[in-house]
């Protein structure tokens, strides 16, 4: 059995914590050592993180696959567009050294809110009732990796989170 299969929540706490440290350590190499980090103590609107800088806060929600994976799309919390400048991060990482390849942003410009999501494909459970339906999951919507915006390093994430 792969450990990131077996230890797949210590690995999702351990990218998580790689991807802080990477947006604190640019706060800190541009000078301004102003961004605030928040942890949500429940998480039932998809928001794992909050970001704040210059006055932005980002809700957001985080995503990882290891590179080269199969995943085409990600299900995200309705909830997260209520609130303010919403996204998804959606991490692609290399499973031998855990180092963060590129970035995946779903969201709107700094200071906007996410797009509506009441027209986007409304998500099904993976594992069906007795009859083997897949219940309809009416707070979670698919979003395709295609409506997502590609990011190769971490500085244009930053710039793409708190300035563009």
């Amino acid at each position: 059995m792969s450990k990131h299969f077996e230890h797949s929540s210590f690995r999702e706490k351990l990218i998580e914590h790689l991807f802080i440290s990477e947006m604190l350590k640019l706060s800190w190499l541009k000078g301004d050592c102003q961004l605030e980090v928040m942890k949500p103590e429940v998480d039932n609107a998809g928001c794992d993180v909050v970001l704040e800088l210059n006055n932005v806060i980002r809700h957001i929600q985080l995503k990882a696959s290891k590179l080269d994976g199969k995943t085409s799309r990600q299900n995200i919390h309705t909830r997260l567009a209520t609130k303010p400048s919403g996204c998804v991060i959606w991490i692609i990482f290399d499973e031998d050294t855990l180092e963060l390849c590129s970035f995946y942003f779903y969201g709107s410009e700094a200071g906007k809110p996410l797009n509506d999501l009441g027209n986007v494909r409304v998500a099904k459970h993976t594992k069906g009732n007795a009859e083997g339906i897949k219940a309809e999951r009416p707070n979670i919507r698919s979003i395709n990796k295609g409506q997502f915006t590609r990011h190769d390093s971490i500085e244009d994430l930053y710039d793409v989170l708190f300035f563009t």
